[in-house]
This record gives structure tokens, C-alpha cells and sequence, in this order.
């Protein structure tokens, strides 16, 4: 049985639940129960297969809907108890693109990186001396990335194990494989009697769910499921595809229609006799066999819906698969049939949004390529993603801030992938359009790593825009005088400054000061030539933002108190003068100036409300808080940082709320509350080590942490102050948030 020595009792972990109940796989079960005991000795061979043992890798191999995923994920659930700092899944299929396996990782494991290092580096810091589980789920299309992830993190962290899903194995020593083949039709009773084996009991529950139960008694109807079982080689999803049917075609029906065997209509297309392996070709068939019972507008949305990565909602398929025979109104209905048939699938986490299972995605989209349309429904889906981005940063500074922090995570993989079309296409200014609004966005939402690889990639080829000086002529003379000499030259290319101001601001959240300070002076030249001065104003947080974060404190508020305050605007550029003006408060507190910072920060607290943005406004309450702590107030303090961590926890900034939990529990102990304050300490370490950087390697705040460590470790005593610690240490990101965000007994 699984360790339970160090339970998990936070569930620490992204596993979906699971929306179907399992069946079978008794044996395949127990093989990996054992494999994945961290206190395995040598369990006893299982299925006929050989034992895995204490293996750190296993993989789960076998082809397209045989129920890998379904077996990994139901172990994994089951070996829970046996990982105290989680189990992770991290979903392959919507990667595309070699190389970023890593990343993938990383985000799976809620890592907000803020910094420079290798992906592999950081992934293997912060899991050395951890016991996890990371499930590395459909790796067959990225074979030479996963095994090159793996081999590195498992040499590097020694309480992690692997769970694998694929159709090949990674071919790395020490990995133990579980070939994973069909479900069997025929089983045998107690008495040692042949009997209905898996194959029909997932065959029959299925039938029940579309409302067509088999009677147990009904010999005859369990008799033709069992044929259409061997027809269907077992294999679960052609299973489950066929009993879908059940809703339209009696059980004698199905039997019928499948013994017709049709051949995939694509086979014929695109395959010559014998190209594929027997099992795999009939998985093919049942698909193609259930493509071919939808009417021909649910396979033109199939197909179509096949460029989604990573799920879709039914107005995301409105906008871009519509068109032609298929009109806007009638997509939500045939999107509905689609999900009656079990092509598509409800979204297990995120209600009223869908996804399909990747051999029926696979199947869309060879269907959409043999009929000409892959390109076009493609440039579709990067036009539409790219309007939502530009909406997004047209919003951002507004109170539909949260909704896209949601939004923007929810369709993170379809942003990656319009991405990857965009930079594929000639045109570059388009590119570059995108890919400063997508960073902006996931700048803020906390996808450092993945904004600094497309926006590198787009400013790397794309060259600035000609001067429009008619424009320029324009834009001077309605400015005031005073502040002409923030715009020089022409108003076109806002894509451009946007993505340069985007990739600076990364670099100073990554620590890399050197390269901010490039594009700070980028930056500054494209927001000239743009001729906005709002976009002139932003460029200077880029400059100011630098000095203050390498103790230039003088120059800082030099160059950030002359930027103009012009009216506040809801876009991207308006909380990007935001941030100039927190980058300002912050210089004055950090030079020991804590009136005018506080005044500065009260500022942009009282312009972020009216906006009804929360990014700023809950730095500004962090600032307004350090301020009221260092005057002696106290109880503001503590409610300024609680009142922070709330802002920063509704964007998912893990930054943010850490740095306002070091904040917090000094003012907690303050208060005389010493256990809670250590409690508090122990939640900041483990948000700050999902950061990469403690305390974003800043000399004052890492001394100002120490200071109070010692002050609670004074008050406690160590050996109190570390039983206290631990507990915040051992809590999930959740459980920290809603812990520090309640008031205490004394209060």
C-alpha cells in the first residue's frame, strides 16, 4: 500500500476528478499501485507483466484510446497519500512546439519564476527535497523533450517519481513499462466459467448512460454486446463512441451498422492496406465509423473544432467556426449533439467549456485538412484570439480585470498557439501586434517565461515602423507645453512600443535589471516615435523601475516624479502610468521617505479603485501598509497587508501576496500574536519558493524578513517557532491565502 508516513492531506495537486466511474483494470491497477510506493520493495509481478518495483519512471504505454490516461490519472489519485507536496499532471497534446517541455512542467507545478535561470534548473530546486509525483500525460509527439525533462529532474531530485503516458515508451534506463493493450471481452466467474468480461462491463454501463440498459437476465442483448465488443477489439474509447449511439440506434442496430465494417472514409484518403497496426486501424474505423453517422454539419464542426488546444466554449466555436453552411445560430445545437455522441467532452474542471480527447481531435484534423479548410479555420482562430488579446489589454486597467486574469489562464494554450501561428506568418507587424498584447496579458497574469520566449521572438525579426511626422506635428501641438518634450516623432506602431514595454517590464520582475535597462531605452524610442505621451509616460516606469530596483533611489524619483500625470486611460498603457507611479511611491519608501511614499501610494490606491483594477491597487495597499508599520499604526498595517494579499491572490500573483505576507506577519507579531506571525512565515517561504527568487533577492526586504524571524523565534522559542512554521509551510497555496487572509482570535 502507498506510504502514508507523510500524508497529503491538502491534496496538494491539479488532478481533474474524474466524471466517469472506472472500470476494470484490476490487474494493470495493482501493478502500478506498486510501482508508485515510494516504501516498494519487490511487489510480486501483476498481469503478466514484470514488476516495476521502487522505479522512479514508469510509463504507461499503448495506443490511441486503449485508456492510458484513464489508468494513469485513477493511479495517481490512489497514490496520493504517498506524496506530500502533490500530484501534477501535466498535459501534453496542447504543446505544439519542441522544446518547452519544461515549461509545461513548471506551470504545472505553479512555479511563478521570476527570474532568469534554466526552466530545469528552477523545476530541480525547488523539487529537491520534496516527494512528488508529475504524471507527463500523452508524450508520444514530444518523445526527445520529455525523456531529456525527465532524465534531468530525476537525477536532480530524488523524492520525484514519473508516471508517463504515451504510444512509445521514453527509452531511458531504469524505466519500467506497463504495456496497456484492450480490455477483454471474455472474463471468467468464480467458478472458473467463462463470463462478460471488462470490455462488456464498460459496454454496458456506458449503454445505461445513454438509455439503453442490458437487463442481466437479457442473454440474448448481452450476447449481442459482447459481439459488438469483439468487433470493436476491446479498445475502450471505440467502447465508448459506440454506446454513445445508443441514444439514436437500438443495441440490434449498432450490432448491424458495425458489421458492416466501414472503412474510415479518411483511411481511404490518406493510408494505403496494412499502413497501420490492427488495433489502431480499428480504433480508426470506430471513429470514422462514428464520423459517418453524424450528419454533415456536426463533421464539419468536428473537424473545425479540431484547431482548439487546451479546450474551447461555445462562443469561442461560434466565432471561429462559423461560416459557410455552418451558420452562427446553429452551433450551440450541433455543438450540443457532438457532446451527446461523446466527440466532445465537458470540460471536468471549468463548467459551460469543452474539450476532445486527442485521437478524436487527430481525427478532426486530418478531416479538415482533406477538405482544404485547415488554413483558413487556422488564420480564423489566430484572428480571433489575437482580437481577444486586444481586447483584453483595452479592458485591462477597468473592472473586467479579474475576468480576463481568468479568462487569459482558462485559454492559455490557445494563446500560445495563435502565438506560434502568428510567427509563423510573413507578416511581422501582425506578429508583433500580437505578441505585445498576449505579453502584456501574460506579464500580468503571470506566464513570465512563455511572454519573454514570443515577444523575444517577434521583436527579434520585426523592424520598427516609418515615422508618420504629419502625425507627430499633430500630437506636439496639442500637448502642453510643458510637456512637448515627451513626444518627437509619429503615432503608429502601439503594438510595437506595447510589446517593448512588455518585455521590459518581464526582465525587471525576473530580476535582470541589465536587460530592463535595454529596453527601457527601446522602449522610450518606440513610444517617441509612436508620438503617444500616455505611451511615453509608460516607457519612463521601465527606466524609473530599473534605478529603484538597484538601489538608485535619487535617480529614480528624478526621472519617475517628472513623467506627466495625464488622465488615467483603461488600457494596458493606462496601468502601465499605474505602475510609474507605484515604482515611484516604492523609491521614497525604500529610501526611508515613508510620508511621501504612503501619499504617492494613496494615490494610486484611490485612482486604482475608481478604475476597478486590482494589480495595482494591491501594491498600492502593500506600500500604504509598509508605511503604517513603520509609523507605528499598527492595526492598518495589518489590514492594509491582509487587504493586499486578497488583491493579489484574485490574480493569481504569487509575488505579490508574498511579499505581503512577510509584511503581514511582521505587523502580527507586533501585536503580541507570535505563533500566528511564524505560521505566516512559513505560508511566505513556500509562495516565495514557487517564485524562484525569496524575497526577489532585494538586500532590504530579505533583511527585513530576517529581522522578523529572529523577533518571532524570541518571543516562541525555537523549538514552538518551528512546529508553527512548519504548518504554514505544509499548507497548500489555497489553504495559505484563506489562512492569512482571516482574522485571528485576537481580533
Amino acid at each position: 500500500m502507498p506510504d502514508t508516513t507523510h500524508p497529503n492531506p491538502g491534496n496538494l495537486g491539479n488532478l481533474p476528478p474524474e466524471t466517469h466511474s472506472f472500470v476494470g483494470r484490476r490487474a494493470e491497477l495493482a501493478w502500478l499501485r506498486a510501482a508508485l510506493d515510494p516504501a516498494a520493495g519487490d511487489p510480486a509481478a501483476a498481469g503478466g507483466q514484470s514488476a516495476a518495483g521502487a522505479a522512479r519512471l514508469v510509463s504507461v504505454v499503448g495506443a490511441g484510446g486503449v485508456g492510458k490516461t484513464r489508468l494513469a490519472l485513477r493511479a495517481a489519485a490512489e497514490a496520493r497519500n504517498a506524496y506530500p507536496d502533490g500530484v501534477w499532471l501535466t498535459e501534453l497534446s496542447p504543446l505544439h512546439t519542441a522544446g518547452i517541455v519544461d515549461l509545461a512542467v513548471m506551470e504545472t507545478l505553479r512555479l511563478a519564476d521570476q527570474s532568469t535561470r534554466p526552466v530545469l534548473d528552477v523545476i530541480a530546486e525547488w523539487a529537491d527535497g520534496k516527494r512528488l509525483l508529475l504524471v507527463l500525460d500523452s508524450c508520444e509527439h514530444l518523445l526527445a523533450d520529455c525523456a531529456k525533462v525527465a532524465a534531468a529532474l530525476l537525477t536532480r531530485a530524488p523524492g520525484l517519481r514519473i508516471l508517463v503516458t504515451s504510444r512509445e515508451r521514453l527509452a531511458l534506463p531504469g524505466e519500467e513499462v506497463l504495456h496497456l493493450g484492450p480490455l477483454p471481452v471474455e472474463g471468467a466467474d468464480a467458478d472458473g466459467m467463462t463470463a462478460a468480461g471488462d470490455a462488456v462491463a464498460l459496454f454496458a454501463e456506458r449503454a445505461a448512460a445513454a438509455g439503453r440498459p442490458l437487463a442481466d437476465d437479457d442473454r440474448a442483448a448481452r450476447a449481442v454486446a459482447a459481439a459488438v465488443c469483439r468487433r470493436l477489439d476491446g479498445i475502450p474509447l471505440a467502447l465508448e463512441l459506440a454506446a454513445a449511439r445508443l441514444a439514436d440506434l437500438t443495441l440490434d442496430q449498432l450490432h448491424a451498422r458495425l458489421g458492416e465494417r466501414l472503412p474510415s472514409p479518411l483511411d481511404m484518403l490518406t493510408s494505403t492496406p496494412g499502413e497501420r497496426p490492427p488495433r489502431h486501424q480499428t480504433l480508426r474505423t470506430a471513429i470514422g465509423w462514428s464520423h459517418e453517422l453524424c450528419a454533415p454539419l456536426e463533421r464539419l464542426l468536428w473537424a473545425r473544432l479540431s484547431v482548439f488546444t487546451g479546450g474551447f466554449c461555445a462562443e469561442t466555436v461560434q466565432q471561429v467556426c462559423a461560416g459557410g453552411p455552418l451558420a452562427p445560430e446553429r452551433i450551440a445545437g450541433l455543438l450540443s449533439r457532438l457532446v451527446a455522441q461523446s466527440i466532445v467532452l465537458p470540460d471536468p474542471v471549468i463548467s459551460a467549456r469543452y474539450r476532445m480527447l486527442d485521437t478524436v481531435r487527430e481525427y478532426g484534423t486530418d478531416w479538415l485538412h482533406a477538405l482544404g479548410e485547415d488554413r483558413a479555420v487556422r488564420r480564423r482562430h489566430r484572428e480571433y484570439y489575437a482580437r481577444l488579446a486586444h481586447q483584453g489589454c483595452a479592458e485591462w486597467n477597468t473592472g473586467r480585470q479579474v475576468a480576463w486574469c481568468e479568462r487569459v489562464l482558462s485559454e492559455h494554450a490557445n494563446l500560445r498557439s495563435a502565438v506560434e501561428n502568428a510567427l509563423a506568418e510573413p507578416d511581422r507587424a501582425a506578429a508583433v501586434e500580437m505578441t505585445g498584447h498576449v505579453g502584456f496579458l501574460w506579464r500580468h497574469c503571470g506566464y513570465l517565461r512563455e511572454a519573454a520566449h514570443c515577444l523575444d521572438q517577434a521583436l527579434a525579426a520585426a523592424p520598427p515602423p516609418p515615422p508618420d511626422q504629419a502625425f507627430a506635428a499633430e500630437v506636439l501641438a496639442a500637448l502642453p507645453r510643458r510637456d512637448r518634450h515627451f513626444a518627437a516623432a509619429p503615432a503608429s506602431g502601439h503594438g510595437r512600443t506595447l510589446a517593448l514595454w512588455s518585455r521590459g517590464a518581464v526582465a525587471l520582475l525576473q530580476g535582470d535589471q541589465e536587460a530592463a535597462a535595454n529596453w527601457a531605452v527601446r522602449c522610450a524610442d518606440a513610444a517617441r516615435a509612436q508620438g503617444s505621451p500616455v505611451a511615453q509616460v509608460a516607457a519612463v516606469y521601465l527606466r524609473g523601475g530599473q534605478l529603484a530596483l538597484t538601489s538608485r533611489q535619487s535617480e529614480a524619483i528624478e526621472v519617475l516624479a517628472a513623467a506627466p500625470q495625464l488622465p488615467i486611460q483603461d488600457d494596458a498603457f493606462g496601468a502601465a502610468q499605474l505602475q510609474v507611479r507605484l515604482a515611484l511611491s516604492l523609491a521614497h519608501i525604500l529610501r526611508g521617505e515613508y510620508e511621501r511614499g504612503r501619499e504617492v501610494a494613496d494615490e494610486v490606491r484611490t485612482a486604482s479603485r475608481k478604475q476597478g483594477e486590482y494589480w495595482c491597487g494591491a501594491f498600492a495597499d502593500y506600500l500604504i501598509a509598509q508605511a503604517d508599520l513603520a509609523h507605528g499604526d499598527v492595526p492598518a498595517a495589518v489590514d492594509g497587508a491582509r487587504t493586499s494579499i486578497a488583491g493579489h491572490a484574485l490574480l493569481h500573483n504569487t509575488a505579490g501576496a508574498a511579499m505581503s505576507l512577510d509584511l503581514l506577519a511582521a505587523a502580527v507579531v507586533t501585536t503580541g500574536d507570535a505563533h500566528r506571525a511564524a505560521r505566516l512565515l512559513g505560508i511566505g517561504t513556500r509562495l516565495w519558493e514557487l517564485t524562484g527568487r525569496a524575497q526577489m533577492d532585494s538586500p532590504d526586504l530579505i533583511a527585513t524578513r530576517r529581522t522578523c524571524e529572529l523577533r518571532v523565534r524570541e518571543h516562541l522559542g525555537d523549538t514552538a517557532y518551528e512546529t508553527e512554521y512548519r504548518t504554514g509551510l505544509s499548507m497548500s497555496y489555497d489553504e495559505g491565502i484563506a489562512f492569512a487572509t482571516s482574522r485571528s482570535d485576537r481580533e
